[in-house]
């Protein structure tokens, strides 16, 4: 961890400075930043605010306004935002792939002057422009795949995607300078794909709330275990609801919450799932965002991701952050859990799952906000923006100034 005094001077901004005689110019790219487009959406403009806090660097965020968003030009936390209209908006595939011309032109204009191109997530249209713009113009490419390369998630949509892998975004990633990995379970993915580019292994970050002077009141004198995310099937929602079923009888005083964007009809099934099992105490609910979000984690008692396949998870650390104890499936890069004793780490499974749930409800009310207490501490320690903004800043000085690799960057 690179420990900077606030009253010293930065000494990766002066490693900046030394080598380029101008501040870095970053351009980040993203496809979208609406809610439904998931973490990323909350994980990457934080990065941008936290890279654009390093002094002598200027950081620019490109997107793709979608749906009733419109197009955008302003400043963000420090560094400059701009979304741009889709081009074939009525064309269902095309509007899909988030095709913009607006956006192509803005890299072409754009990238030459930039110093480092890093594009987030792949498969659409801004993803694989992104690539070509930073090699017609010489300028070293990180991507951060977001997940999008682990096998769960290239079996959605799957043909659509090796096609887009062989036509185009295969090259642009073989072509990157370097790949980003927010968890080591990552960059596992990345390396059984064959790809052996450089590749950084950085967590994402969490903001870290006010720590609550007591645990939010119960809702009718029921304690709460919280899922929140997207409802779709990677999620292993069917699993949750199914260990909950063996374990809704013995445990009256728990409610099973379930809220979260619902894509493709999910939550229908999830909902027809938990009826057809006769639970009473299960509700699935649509999305909570801003003051809504932070009072569902600060009432709940437990919080549980049972996902197929996270390259992060940052729900688990968002509740964590929040002194909630959480359980994870091995789907997720939550190993320390149980390392740092703030929660479960298990297989997948209903079983695996039925087990857990009845050992932490059964757990004293006070052992359980003692593990939160243990995760908060660990996500102020391990995950700040702070120490992520600086490793990352690491790994673009590099590219650009070159020397010894940073710690953070594997290169086989």
């Amino acid at each position: 961890m690179l420990v900077v005094k606030a009253d010293a001077p930065d000494p990766v901004d002066m490693r900046y400075r030394a080598d380029l005689g101008h501040p870095m110019g970053i351009m980040h790219v993203i496809a979208g930043l609406a809610p439904e487009d998931g973490g990323p959406s909350y994980s990457v403009p934080r990065l941008c605010e936290s890279r654009a806090e390093i002094n002598g660097t200027e950081v620019t965020l490109l997107t793709v306004a979608h749906g009733a968003q419109p197009p955008s030009n302003c400043g963000m936390g420090g560094y400059r935002r701009r979304s741009f209209t889709q081009s074939f908006a009525g064309a269902r595939l095309l509007n899909s792939l988030r095709v913009s011309r607006s956006l192509d032109a803005a890299l072409a204009q754009g990238v030459p002057q930039v110093d480092v191109v890093h594009n987030h997530g792949l498969w659409l249209a801004p993803n694989i422009r992104s690539g070509w713009a930073a090699r017609k113009a010489g300028r070293p490419l990180v991507i951060s795949p977001r997940g999008m390369l682990s096998p769960a998630a290239r079996s959605f949509s799957r043909r659509r995607k090796a096609l887009a892998w062989a036509l185009a975004q295969g090259a642009v990633v073989r072509g990157a300078a370097c790949l980003h990995a927010t968890s080591e379970a990552e960059y596992g993915e990345i390396r059984a794909t064959g790809l052996g580019d450089p590749v950084a292994v950085i967590a994402n970050g969490v903001d870290l709330p006010d720590p609550p002077a007591q645990r939010a009141a119960r809702q009718d004198g029921q304690r709460t275990v919280l899922f929140l995310g997207r409802v779709h099937p990677k999620k292993g929602l069917d699993r949750l609801v199914r260990a909950w079923a063996a374990v809704e009888d013995a445990h009256g005083d728990w409610r099973r919450r379930i809220a979260g964007l619902a894509e493709d009809g999910h939550d229908a099934q999830i909902r027809a799932l938990a009826a057809g099992l006769g639970l009473n105490r299960v509700s699935v609910e649509g999305p909570v965002f801003g003051e809504a979000r932070s009072d569902a984690y600060r009432a709940a008692d437990l919080f549980v991701l049972p996902s197929l396949n996270e390259n992060f998870g940052l729900t688990v650390a968002e509740a964590l952050a929040f002194g909630v104890p959480a359980i994870s499936t091995t789907g997720a890069p939550w190993r320390g859990l149980a390392a740092e004793r703030c929660g479960w780490w298990i297989p997948h499974g209903p079983d695996a799952l039925a087990a857990t749930l009845d050992e932490a409800m059964t757990s004293p009310p006070q052992d359980l906000v003692a593990m939160g207490a243990r995760g908060r501490a660990w996500m102020e320690r391990d995950f700040s923006w702070r120490r992520v903004a600086h490793d990352m800043a690491g790994v673009h000085s590099w590219l650009v100034s070159g020397g010894a690799a940073p710690a953070s960057v594997r290169l086989t």
